[in-house]
């Protein structure tokens, strides 16, 4: 395997607002269009674990790949957007900026934090999934998902206009909608954990079908049914759609 197809860990957050009426609303971002991967995409807030991360991981114990992943999914939440996801305590509006600010600049994570006498609840991510597709001559991700719940004092949450261009609070089948119709473009994964999600009708129920379904990496393949090439995943994971026609799936 090349460097280039060699997976990159990478973590992600589904953000859950619930509503007093209607489903629950999780945070899309829309990624630029000059940016490698998904370009002019919808996807969740996230990125690489980075190096730091690791070294972040090891001071607060648990299992290393695990813990990592988590602090870069709230590390990126709060580069991208702003929100003070898992920290603890919740930082004012201004600390929360000068937070964001030098993670922009640079800054280890693990420093910013102690800079500002921070601290991290990592139990406020649950894991969701896992998925480490096997593209040829691509990037490779091998991406884990968490689930998390928007705190009530929570601020409105603010795109880094970097990798992303804009950020929406939507339902689940609204994005499934929107792309149907081609007024947003979606990638295969996103596609498919939004289906599971769009089943849930709060945050527990979410957390509890979580619980209930072995975290494994998810690695798509190509099997022919009818006479059509489809792109399939496991069938006990979960997601109510196992399979798309692969013209429509690598279309997004």
């Amino acid at each position: 395997m090349s460097d280039q197809q060699t997976p990159i860990p990478a973590a992600t957050l589904v953000l859950f607002r619930e509503r007093a009426a209607g489903p629950p609303e999780v945070l899309m971002v829309e990624r630029a269009k000059a940016m490698v991967f998904a370009a002019g995409a919808l996807v969740f807030p996230g990125g690489r674990i980075d190096p730091g991360d690791y070294d972040l991981a090891e001071t607060l114990g648990g299992e290393p790949a695990d813990t990592a992943a988590r602090i870069a999914a709230i590390r990126e939440t709060l580069e991208e957007v702003g929100l003070p996801i898992g920290l603890t305590p919740v930082p004012a509006g201004d600390t929360l900026a000068a937070l964001r600010t030098s993670l922009h600049a640079g800054t280890a994570f693990g420093d910013a934090l102690a800079a500002h006498g921070l601290g991290l609840d990592l139990a406020a991510l649950v894991p969701f999934a896992r998925w480490l597709p096997a593209h040829a001559h691509m990037r490779i991700f091998d991406t884990r998902f968490y689930l998390a719940r928007l705190p009530a004092d929570a601020p409105d949450a603010e795109v880094d206009a970097t990798e992303n261009v804009r950020l929406c609070w939507t339902a689940a089948q609204a994005v499934l909608d929107a792309a149907d119709a081609g007024r947003a473009r979606i990638i295969f994964p996103t596609r498919r954990n939004l289906e599971r999600l769009a089943r849930f009708s709060d945050f527990d129920v979410a957390a509890e079908d979580a619980a209930r379904h072995e975290l494994r990496a998810i690695t798509p393949w190509i099997e022919p049914r009818d006479g059509v090439d489809h792109l399939c995943i496991p069938t006990d994971l979960g997601y109510p759609v196992t399979s798309e026609a692969i013209e429509s799936a690598l279309r997004g």
